[in-house]
């Protein structure tokens, strides 16, 4: 049995689940906090990802266009222009229905994001406010 100091007085179970409830409102809001700074962080590289995604894909449209002007160039060297033309744009087209089919399976398997160790720091608060201390 523990000993009590006669000089100290004991919180009332009152006192004490006011102190509860205080800190479980700080805790909500330190994890809303928490994931709001995580989400920010994730949109701000997912902004300069596609930017710098967009300045490359503008550069590449622009060699891709040299490289298939050079192709049919080079067909017309042995078929009529028109020809040449007309291959080059098959081929540049059944690429691009290739990489469409490729892109639409990527995105359906994406997940949005999200701030994973904010819904995890949740949980696990949670489970100790349940009782469940890991």
């Amino acid at each position: 049995m523990a000993h009590v100091d006669p000089g100290t007085t004991q919180p009332t179970t009152a006192e004490l689940f006011n102190r509860l409830t205080d800190q479980s409102r700080q805790l909500v809001r330190d994890e809303i906090r928490l994931a709001q700074a995580e989400t920010q962080q994730k949109v701000k590289h997912g902004i300069l990802g596609v930017a710098e995604f967009g300045v490359a894909g503008v550069l590449a449209l622009l060699g891709l266009g040299l490289l298939l002007t050079t192709a049919v160039l080079a067909l017309d060297e042995v078929l009529p222009a028109w020809l040449s033309a007309l291959v080059v744009a098959v081929v540049v087209l059944a690429v691009a229905g290739v990489a469409a089919l490729l892109g639409k399976k990527q995105v359906a398997e994406a997940t949005p994001p999200a701030p994973e160790r904010a819904v995890a720091g949740v949980k696990q608060d949670v489970d100790t406010l349940k009782g469940n201390r890991s």
